[in-house]
């Protein structure tokens, strides 16, 4: 596995927009605040040129995307890569991208919802080890969230043992002046759904937004039954978060990644909290996990800090990761940081 050089004071920082673009005066606001933040700590912030458009959902056309994300990836000053915005047309950049090239300029690369389209690929084909976490507007707050902190200080190379949040943000609300953190409203609640109530498990992180992961299941950006028989001695822990499956099509969505063969070797599940979700058949999120993975015989966790209902968790793909649950309080860390 390629991780890449953990950051350090004067490196350069790249921001890119793979789906979406910033238009929204807050968002704008939010994105110079980042700039300062992070100014504040030792790093350069740079822009590529469709950081600030958006039309139809898409901040260019999937070429221009393509390029100008690799045009970061070619900037020997650039040490991390952190996505504008998610959305919903990242997949149309993907035939674009050079994936020898992006192997051969190892750095970090970071977003989250759509921007799965982009790290998973990444990490699967190139062997490259990326971040699920915030967005460049996470950067943005006026006051940072300790997920935040950890979030920077982790790709810094500092051993950080995560655990859970005491609140989470339940609904989300509009940004106004762009400095806002997030909206903690809702009592974190992580619980095993599984039968396997494990409590401690390791294998290499591995996932991201269930909703594009189906997106790509099956293509020739699919590289992921390769990807877990080369690490199976390790194993992967599998996290996944949804932004809009309903409890039909998320079972819809696990029994297509098992059948197609990509929980081989699987060593435990992490899920975020979901976006938005509507009950079928009178089945919640928790009975949906369980209904669609418990024949595993793995421990499944739920309610994770991961994805589109923060604070978030770093979840780098492609690292080893050491899981502690004992019911009630989790810890994660990753010893290739400690080594």
């Amino acid at each position: 596995m390629n991780i890449p050089k953990f950051l350090k004071k004067d490196d350069v920082i790249g921001v890119t927009a793979p789906s979406a673009g910033f238009i929204e005066q807050a968002d704008l606001t939010r994105l110079e605040s980042a700039r300062l933040n992070l100014s504040e700590r030792g790093y350069e912030l740079i822009e590529t040129d469709n950081v600030r458009k958006c039309y139809k959902g898409r901040s260019s056309t999937g070429k221009k995307r393509a390029e100008e994300f690799l045009s970061l990836i070619e900037n020997k000053d650039v040490k991390y890569i952190v996505s504008t915005s998610g959305g919903d047309f990242l997949m149309e950049m993907l035939e674009y991208l050079d994936y020898d090239k992006i192997k051969a300029n190892p750095k970090w690369i970071q977003g989250y919802s759509d921007n799965t389209g982009l790290i998973y690929p990444i990490t699967t084909i190139c062997d490259m080890a990326t971040v699920y976490s915030g967005n460049i507007g996470d950067y943005g707050m006026s006051l940072w969230h300790a997920a935040v902190r950890n979030n920077l200080k982790i790709l810094e190379g500092n051993d950080i043992a995560q655990k859970e949040f005491d609140l989470f943000e339940n609904e989300y609300v509009k940004k106004i002046t762009g400095f806002e953190g997030y909206n903690l409203t809702e009592k974190v609640k992580y619980e095993f759904v599984s039968e396997n109530k494990t409590e401690s498990f390791s294998g290499r992180l591995l996932g991201g937004c269930l909703d594009v992961l189906i997106m790509l299941c099956g293509t020739r950006f699919d590289k992921t039954v390769d990807f877990v028989r080369k690490y199976k001695e390790e194993g992967i822990v599998w996290y996944l978060e949804s932004f809009a499956l309903s409890s039909a099509r998320l079972q819809c969505a696990l029994w297509q990644l098992k059948e197609a063969g990509w929980f081989e070797g699987a060593k435990g599940f992490l899920f975020g909290r979901p976006c938005f979700f509507a009950e079928e058949y009178e089945t919640d999120f928790n009975e949906s996990v369980k209904t669609a993975l418990d024949g595993l015989n793995l421990p499944i966790i739920t309610g994770c800090d991961i994805g589109h209902r923060p604070p978030r968790l770093t979840m780098i793909n492609g690292m080893m990761a050491e899981v502690k649950f004992d019911g009630e309080h989790f810890e994660m860390r990753y010893p290739e940081v400690r080594e």
